[in-house]
């Protein structure tokens, strides 16, 4: 499993940067990094972002 930051918007930022740069989807990136997609989606829904598939980032 890949470290990720636990820290909110420090974890938007990180998740945003793998999205953008290495990955078409956050199915793919969540896979690929051995982490929770639901953990992601709850974690940064508390800070008001939400996945948008069309932009393929957090918005």
């Amino acid at each position: 499993m890949t470290h990720i930051p636990k820290e909110p918007v420090m974890l938007l930022s990180y998740i945003n940067t793998q999205l953008r740069d290495f990955y078409s989807s956050l199915e793919e990136c969540c896979l690929s990094l051995g982490i929770e997609k639901q953990q992601i989606v709850s974690t940064l829904a508390a800070i008001d972002y939400h996945y948008d598939e069309d932009k393929n980032q957090f918005i």
